[in-house]
């Protein structure tokens, strides 16, 4: 599909989308002014329609949400099969399969496909994350009959023509190639590496290396199709100005014809190996004027009990603007134009990082000011900042659900972790819950500097020796092409 479509066809549904925003109902809860924040109690509880659960005769299971008064809607297709179901040596094939089932489907080759999509009017994005790989439509209610088997013919009935995947392959190793001279990527690519090694699967970037997505063949790619993409492994999503009576026989045409297979294999991930003392690893990225910082470890799953906690937890450290990371290395120092952490939490568990892109002269004075951070969020937190914090949280969540778009992606992330739907209505009750002594808890157990691995991509000739002196930890050099692995 040619860029110029997806740019014709993007253009026209954001169009809609901010119609939408300005109208739909629940956008009457308008974006919160977090300046004047409620005290702690006082924040409204979250009314949010209902989920109407249906399942269609070939046991695809359905969940419908109504958000009427704006005629569109939105349809995802989940599938259990992302970036940690790659077989070894074939990272990026979950990825490389999603990119490939808009690229022609059903009786259309690419450029067909991509001209029905813009006569109508709507859009069918595919995408891959590391737990899932998803379908999407977004449409006008009028246009609906005529978008969903399309829709089904990208998720179903993919050509993967071997053209096509030729052509996408050199996209794709063209954009690895390009990671070499993009800081944040080789920091980011170098981070995962260090901290879960090269045997764990997140280890490597979602997206596999120049070797394994040179060696993709299209036979690869639809026998994962064909494992994974079943209605025994699938979910689908409707969001939008619909009934459920009106719209399951609408699905029941465009999906009851998709037959299971043999059950896929559950991918279960081994348990990463966390770090036990600090290493600070520099890439040479000769000429720079910024070093790209990452500091952390192995953090949690999205399972995790803290996560309510950390969630505010990390809105203190690194998680909004107002943070510690970012007040301290942007509006005090000026070593950076932001910083931030984040815990990036999965099936099994994600990274916990801190970063930054920091002056190439105050790269030992940056590395400094993040463990005074992370060394002081260990200590307990001032209750007005905690409250602050929770605020934030609370305030902003739901802005989650204003859209139908934004609806659906909170309602894929209950069926992707298997979480319980009433996490929406107790979000905010839990969130405003959180202790001092929780939060601090939380910091000493999840957030240790004197074991965290340190990422510093930058121009070793300016950086390397100070980075040293500094004696903030044992310091490697790790070559480009390493990281790159």
């Amino acid at each position: 599909m040619t860029n110029i479509k997806r740019t014709l066809t993007g253009l026209t549904v954001a169009l809609t989308l901010v119609a939408s925003a300005l109208t739909f109902p629940l956008a009457a809860q308008q974006a919160p002014d977090r300046s004047k924040a409620p005290a702690p109690g006082a924040v409204p509880a979250l009314k949010l329609p209902p989920i109407q659960k249906r399942t269609l005769a070939n046991g695809l299971p359905v969940w419908i949400v109504e958000m009427p008064k704006v005629p569109v809607v939105q349809v995802n297709l989940i599938m259990h099969a992302g970036a940690a179901t790659d077989p070894s040596g074939k990272y990026g094939l979950a990825s490389f399969t999603s990119a490939m089932l808009d690229e022609g489907a059903g009786t259309r080759n690419a450029l067909e496909l991509a001209d029905a999509i813009e006569f109508l009017g709507i859009n069918i994005s595919t995408g891959s994350s590391w737990d899932a790989s998803t379908v999407g439509l977004f449409t006008p209610v009028s246009k609906l009959d005529d978008a969903l088997p399309l829709m089904a013919d990208v998720a179903l009935h993919p050509a993967f023509s071997d053209g096509e995947v030729e052509r996408l392959r050199k996209e794709r190793l063209t954009s690895i190639i390009q990671q070499r001279d993009n800081a944040g990527s080789l920091a980011s690519a170098g981070f995962a590496q260090v901290v879960y090694g090269p045997r764990h699967r997140y280890g490597a970037i979602a997206m596999g290396n120049s070797i394994s997505n040179g060696e993709m063949t299209a036979r690869e790619i639809r026998a994962f199709h064909a494992q994974y993409y079943q209605p025994q492994n699938a979910h689908l999503l409707v969001v939008g100005d619909v009934k459920p009576d009106t719209i399951l026989p609408k699905l029941e045409k465009a999906f009851g014809g998709w037959k299971n297979g043999a059950a896929p294999a559950t991918v279960v991930l081994p348990e990463a190996t966390q770090h036990a003392a600090r290493q600070i690893y520099l890439i040479d990225r000769p000429g720079s004027q910024q070093s790209v910082i990452r500091i952390g470890w192995v953090g949690v799953p999205r399972s995790t009990p803290d996560f309510y906690v950390l969630e505010v937890l990390n809105t203190v450290l690194g998680g909004s603007f107002t943070s510690r990371l970012n007040q301290n290395l942007r509006e005090r120092n000026g070593y950076s134009y932001g910083a931030s952490s984040s815990f990036d939490m999965r099936s099994a568990p994600g990274p916990f990082a801190a970063s930054s892109a920091v002056q190439t002269d105050k790269t030992v004075e940056s590395l400094k000011e993040f463990f005074n951070e992370l060394t002081a969020i260990r200590l307990p937190i001032p209750a007005d900042e905690l409250a602050r914090a929770k605020n934030y949280q609370a305030l902003g969540f739901p802005a989650g659900f204003e859209t139908t778009g934004s609806m659906a992606a909170q309602l894929s992330e209950l069926v992707i972790y298997n979480l319980n739907e009433s996490l929406f209505n107790e979000y905010i009750g839990k969130i405003q819950a959180v202790t001092v002594a929780d939060a601090q808890r939380a910091a000493n157990q999840y957030i240790q500097p004197d074991r965290f691995a340190v990422i510093v991509v930058g121009d070793l000739a300016r950086i390397e020796q100070p980075i040293r002196a500094a004696n903030l930890g044992p310091v490697r050099v790790v070559p480009v092409d390493d990281v790159l692995k």
